[in-house]
């Protein structure tokens, strides 16, 4: 089982496309089975403790491999009993289940409590799933889920949309404690509200090369420690153009400190603040004179967090903009943006990356509605704004201009509280001004990764703290 950061992650039709491939290199459609349900058989017995098994299997390719999954199982000397929701309908499921000893029993004829001190396998519905559950298909699995000892489900949780992370239809759906992906993620493991019913996601290694997607998990990210011959600039200089409400622009400010950065400016008052940031006050000259003479590797402009819709917003915004450093906008000043500052961000140099970082409302504002999948919405946004787009939330999306996405995997909710997007901008700003690879993604984990250490209940000055513990230990 391979954990879920770090991975490629594709689509219904991708993963088709995927598995054809295989299929035209010579594996039959029931050898893949075997395989999948031979990887489903050995995580379950691993995780089973000698339990009873009860398999749920589907009419398609994804009963199939619960069927193989049940014959194996036995064959490893558990107590399995298998109930089928309808009879197979592709030819590999029909030989899976043929393969098989012992009765198969009708899924709508279980006792609600019959998963009872056993071992729930869900392979009722996998990749593809466009309908939603019958109504009383939904409400037995559900009861089966809760009662069971442990459930896991196979591939994807039975009634969600896989590509969007939708649940189908109204039915309540019951959590469950693993998903067992199928040769790779898919959307629905990383995507709200899919996401959160998934449990721990690991993949199952079945032969398929899925490494071709654009879209991938987060991943740690490998960041250097300062060398001796570093100095306050060379480790990265931060400036922060504060505004109307300063709480916001301090937050921004003290994550880029945590981080980090060599040397943070606030450009704005903020008052009881570490004496190690620099506070001026704003004009377009003290920003000119901050930034004279500074390498644009080693820069970064934040804008935004507490700006405010005052009338000197819009001139913050226009001269961080011009500046040509690599740029943080955030909160208000996401507001501001047009078509035409999307053509002058794609006109940037490529080493001054502009990041957008938009909650859902904010997405909205700036972008408009949109359908489909989380994942497609921010990467279409990076492709009209020229900006790399950090879509915020529980699931949180990066999005690059070049259609490339990384996804963060579950987040803390407790992070729901006021100033946390403040300190992800400041997080990134400061990766910005240093020298890590990929420093947007490398913010993100940061930020995450401080607020899973914290737990719960905490506040966003405790957020932007944590951040150096979190740096130190990289």
């Amino acid at each position: 089982m391979i954990r879920s950061d770090g991975q490629p992650i594709v689509g219904a039709a991708a993963m088709r496309a995927v598995e054809q491939h295989a299929i035209d290199a010579g594996t039959s459609v029931e050898a893949l089975m075997e395989r999948a349900g031979a990887a489903v058989a050995e995580a379950v017995r691993r995780l089973a403790g000698g339990a009873p098994v009860l398999m749920l299997c589907g009419p398609g390719n994804n009963g199939g491999d619960g069927y193989v999954a049940a014959r194996l199982l036995k064959a490893n000397g558990l107590d399995v009993r298998l109930a089928a929701l309808s009879d197979p309908k592709t030819e590999a499921a029909k030989a899976a289940r043929d393969g098989r000893d012992g009765p198969v029993e009708d899924f709508a004829k279980l006792a609600p409590d019959a998963s009872h001190g056993a071992v729930l396998v869900d392979a009722l519905f996998g990749t593809g799933l466009t309908r939603p559950l019958a109504a009383e298909t939904a409400t037995l699995l559900s009861m089966l889920t809760r009662h069971a000892l442990l459930a896991i489900t196979v591939d994807v949780p039975s009634g969600v949309d896989t590509d969007s992370g939708a649940i189908l239809g109204k039915a309540e759906i019951a959590p469950y404690a693993l998903t067992l992906a199928l040769g790779a993620l898919k959307h629905a493991h990383v995507l709200q509200p899919a996401a959160v019913l998934c449990g721990a996601v690991r993949v199952l290694d079945i032969g398929l090369d899925a490494t071709a997607s654009h879209d991938w998990t987060l991943a740690r990210p490998k960041l250097a420690q300062p060398t001796p011959a570093m100095h306050k600039y060379s480790r990265g200089l931060v400036v922060v153009i504060g505004g109307a409400m300063p709480g916001a622009a301090a937050l921004a400010a003290s994550a880029a400190m945590h981080v980090g950065a060599g040397y943070t400016v606030l450009l704005g008052a903020a008052p009881d603040m570490p004496h190690a940031l620099v506070q001026r006050a704003w004009s377009p000259e003290a920003l000119a004179a901050t930034l004279d003479g500074k390498k644009p590797e080693a820069t970064a402009i934040i804008v935004g967090p507490g700006l405010g819709k005052g009338e000197d917003a819009a001139e913050k915004l226009e001269h961080a903009l011009a500046s040509g450093y690599p740029l943080m906008i955030d909160g208000d000043a996401l507001h501001r943006l047009d078509a035409a500052m999307f053509d002058r961000i794609k006109a940037r140099d490529a080493d001054a990356p502009v990041v957008l970082t938009p909650h859902a409302g904010e997405f909205h504002a700036v972008f408009g509605a949109y359908t489909g999948s989380k994942i497609d919405a921010a990467r279409a946004a990076a492709a009209r704004s020229g900006a790399i787009v950090v879509f915020k939330g529980p699931d949180t999306v990066i999005a690059y201009p070049d259609g490339r996405t990384r996804t963060a995997t579950q987040a803390n909710p407790w992070l729901s509280t006021a100033g946390t997007g403040d300190v992800l901008a400041g997080t990134i700003g400061g990766m910005l001004a240093s020298d890590a690879p990929h420093p947007v993604e490398a913010g993100v984990w940061l930020h995450a990764e401080a607020a899973r250490r914290l737990g719960a209940a905490f506040l966003a000055d405790d957020l932007a703290v944590e951040l150096s513990k979190v740096r130190g230990a990289l």
